[in-house]
């Protein structure tokens, strides 16, 4: 068979489809991938794979959607794919509406947050509604990565079947390491002593920045290394004036961009992660596989995947003083941080695996 997989930018593929584009290829199938053209791509290109550059646009810009869905005809056109595989709601939505104008015999989605349920205005929380309600009825596969949103999808009748597939990381990848963790910071000239709190998201407002940096001034006892960046799409405020004006001084290190993650991670005491709006962060994943206790917000998404209170601290979004306190008692408390990590690890094994959930998707779009 030949897929198509459908995403919005470089970023998405490399990090949340390449596994199933391997996946699919051991079985067998001829896989392409299509999204924004980016330097993400180039490793993805290197493994032998044909990614199409798409002109999918994040924001919200109807002559920019248009030029993207005559593209995506033109090319399920030109290709005859036996299905479209779309992620992302904006380039989803396009990606599901061009292959049934294309005549593309199978069409699935894997949502990865709904628009409605994030922040914005009520126009824009409509729109992605609505946006839903259309695609969801020229869907033959309707996948979610967490289980509250395949309850919503239910719920708002956008499929009969939506099943939750979750989200996978490595567990070869992602492990605790003494030998790395003891390397890695002597490399970054952190004294194996001293607590670190690691934030591996993209450097937006709505994943709760602005609250770990006034939790971790309060506590100086801790180190807080933020890897990531902010992607060209991402809207909203810039962090970096923030960063800047914040008084951690040396306690903080932008880590920028990284293809060590993984190692880390294993350096790292406390993975920490208090957004507003999240589906079912891989970065929870990463950290659990790597034995760390994991202080998230209470919100969809993380509260499935932390277990309050025995693998890692849930606390209220948006509220600096329960984040201090988790993190000051876990920083207290290294026996506590190891039976979290130990017992996050073990879930993480049982729920996120990703050969697992590759193999649980595959099967499911019927490949």
């Amino acid at each position: 068979m030949k897929i198509i997989e459908i995403t919005n930018v470089d970023f998405s593929l490399r990090h949340f489809l390449l596994p199933l584009m391997r996946g699919a290829r051991a079985r067998g199938h001829e896989t392409i991938g299509a999204c924004a053209e980016g330097p993400l791509l180039a490793p993805i290109r290197d493994e032998g794979f044909r990614i199409v550059a798409l002109p999918f646009e994040r924001a919200l810009s109807p002559g920019a959607h248009l030029r993207a869905f005559v593209a995506l005809v033109g090319l399920f056109r030109a290709e005859r794919p036996d299905l479209v595989h779309a992620h992302m709601p904006i380039s989803g939505f396009l990606g599901r509406l061009a292959a049934r104008a294309a005549g593309v015999p199978r069409i699935a989605y894997t949502c990865h947050g709904f628009i409605f349920n994030q922040e914005g205005s009520l126009l824009r929380r409509a729109g992605g509604l609505a946006m839903e309600w259309i695609a969801g009825h020229v869907t033959d596969t309707f996948m979610t990565v967490s289980t509250e949103e395949a309850a919503d999808a239910r719920r708002l009748r956008f499929a009969r079947e939506p099943v939750a597939i979750a989200n996978g990381r490595d567990p070869a990848v992602f492990h605790p390491d003494a030998t790395t963790r003891a390397r890695v910071r002597a490399a970054l000239g952190t004294s194996p002593q001293r607590p670190v709190a690691i934030a591996v998201s993209r450097l937006v407002r709505t994943k709760g920045y602005v609250e770990v940096v006034r939790a971790i001034e309060a506590l100086p006892e801790f180190e807080l290394w933020v890897v990531g960046e902010r992607l060209e799409s991402d809207r909203g405020e810039d962090m970096n004036a923030m960063f800047a004006a914040s008084s951690l001084g040396p306690r903080l290190r932008r880590l920028g961009y990284r293809d060590d993650v993984a190692a880390l991670l294993a350096a790292a005491d406390i993975f920490v992660l208090p957004s507003y709006f999240e589906s079912l962060p891989m970065s929870v994943i990463e950290a659990m596989l790597s034995g760390l206790p994991v202080v998230a917000s209470d919100i969809r998404g993380p509260r499935e995947q932390v277990v309050d209170g025995i693998t890692g601290l849930l606390v209220p979004p948006r509220q600096v003083e329960p984040l201090a306190a988790a993190l000051a008692r876990l920083a207290a408390d290294p026996a506590l941080r190891a039976a979290m990590g130990a017992a996050g690890r073990e879930r993480a094994l049982a729920l996120y695996d990703e050969t697992k959930v590759v193999a649980r998707t595959l099967d499911l779009l019927g490949l």
